[in-house]
């Protein structure tokens, strides 16, 4: 595939004149890859990941044990009024529980006499738990699984939005295709009106023709050749938005150079890994698709916000105890004899801002509910919608190549009968303006039957390119 990939780039950004090389075929599986690979909307949707997995190291913070030391000093005309410090370390748990260890060291003339310690300092040994709001569920804690939810959600986003640039990438290569084989047909056809021109000018001038005929076949040259200049630039454009998806590992965008062109024998290349896929839908499990994974995901985090404004109607009542010692070096100094401890407690009178916020977070919960019945009922319809349409899309192409078929028939008889003298060069024109456009309609029904087939492919999110 690397080699592959080389060669294509190559043959992209090779310096000369197109026309004098011969035409190399580009795969619609060469070019995914090379989308999936390079473009940068690509490289965008894989940042979705990389920023929850961002997000997640920063909740994960929460937890990370934490030194503070707070030191305050006081001098003032020669006297040292205070110099107080204070070091903590606190180990926060999943749980509303919080271990601590403080070394306290205190002096000066003006020193508040409860914050007397010993001449070497203070140390004590504790735990702080909140035994009602907080205990079960706290922000922390609800942020981290969050954030947990939010990587796996934004797989499942990243999924999708990778699948959207494949399917215009796919479409865009499609119309590239459709406009190339229009332009195909239309030189085709130029040549047999340049040929039919030449020939009727050579009877007119041995007599044979009249000269009415060379004038309705120069007619019929210069419609050829206005047609396929019309052609001509609709492939260049399609060419242009083509190279709208092409990019290099560096950011840089190419453009296609005249001499590539897309592979004809794309329909059947196509369904070589579209028909084992399509073998499946039948039992594709809904649950499974990436659209309803990042609802689900969104989801079962709108229910840890709900507990988590449930649990903020309790009472908030912090319990701190601490023992405390001069000798830490020894043990046993830590004793209930000697401590401190204290505790908190905070309840709102009328819990409206509580009350409020659990409302919201329901609220929010039962939209999420109804998102995602909508979006089941939704992918459903339009996956059977599409089925409906690729039946038709089968039966249409089918008869588009009989009456191709028979126009081209036609088109043959006539033309015999022309140059036995039984026939008009009229209705030679008439019969082969009916074969342009029975063979543009052709190619027109299977581009939207190959653009209908990528179509049911990015509803499901089933992505073929690896």
């Amino acid at each position: 595939m690397k080699k592959n990939l080389i060669l294509f780039l190559f043959l992209i950004c090779a310096t000369g004149n197109a026309q004098d090389r011969p035409s190399e075929i580009m795969p619609l599986i060469e070019y995914l890859g090379y989308v999936k690979a390079f473009h940068p909307v690509v490289k965008q949707a894989n940042l979705i990941i990389t920023e929850s997995e961002a997000k997640l190291l920063k909740e994960r913070g929460a937890f990370d044990p934490k030194i503070e030391i707070d030191r305050v000093q006081k001098n003032f005309k020669s006297t040292d009024y205070y110099d107080k410090l204070n070091a903590t370390f606190k180990i926060p748990t999943w749980y509303g529980i919080e271990f601590k260890g403080n070394f306290e060291e205190n002096e000066g003339f003006y020193l508040n006499p409860e914050s007397v310690v010993p001449e070497d300092g203070l140390y004590s040994v504790g735990v702080s738990v909140s035994v009602a709001q907080n205990l079960l569920i706290n922000k922390r804690m609800a942020m981290l699984k969050q954030a947990k939810l939010y990587v796996r959600q934004a797989q499942a986003d990243r999924t999708l939005a990778v699948n959207d640039i494949l399917f215009n990438a796919t479409t865009t290569y499609f119309n590239w295709l459709k406009a190339f084989r229009e332009k195909q047909v239309f030189e085709d056809f130029l040549q047999n009106a340049d040929m039919r021109f030449k020939g009727i000018k050579k009877s007119y001038e041995v007599g044979e023709n009249p000269a009415i005929d060379t004038l309705e076949a120069r007619i019929t040259l210069n419609t050829r050749k206005l047609e396929l200049e019309k052609a001509r630039i609709n492939y260049i454009k399609s060419s242009l938005e083509l190279s709208n998806f092409l990019w290099l590992n560096d950011n840089t965008p190419i453009e296609i150079k005249e001499n590539i062109i897309p592979d004809t024998n794309t329909v059947n290349n196509f369904d070589t890994y579209y028909q084992p896929l399509a073998s499946d839908f039948e039992t594709f499990d809904f649950e499974d698709h990436p659209k309803l994974q990042s609802l689900d995901y969104k989801y079962k985090s709108l229910v840890i916000e709900k507990r988590l404004k449930l649990n903020q109607l309790l009472p908030k009542i912090d319990l701190q105890y601490n023992f405390l010692s001069q000798t830490p070096e020894i043990a046993r100094s830590f004793s209930s004899s000697a401590y401190k401890a204290g505790f908190n407690i905070s309840i709102p009178l009328f819990l409206r801002k509580e009350r409020g916020d659990l409302n919201l977070a329901k609220i929010k919960i039962q939209n999420t509910e109804f998102e995602i019945q909508s979006t089941k009922v939704s992918l459903k319809n339009k996956i059977d919608g599409i089925y409906q349409e690729l039946d038709s899309y089968q039966s249409q192409n089918a008869f588009t190549d009989v009456i191709v078929s028979d126009y081209e028939t036609l088109l043959v008889a006539e033309e015999r009968k022309f140059f036995l003298g039984e026939s008009s060069l009229f209705l030679v024109n008439s019969r082969e303006s009916k074969l342009i456009d029975a063979k543009l309609k052709a190619i027109s029904i299977e581009n939207s039957f190959l653009i209908t087939k990528a179509n049911l492919l990015n509803i499901l999110s089933v992505n073929t390119i690896e």
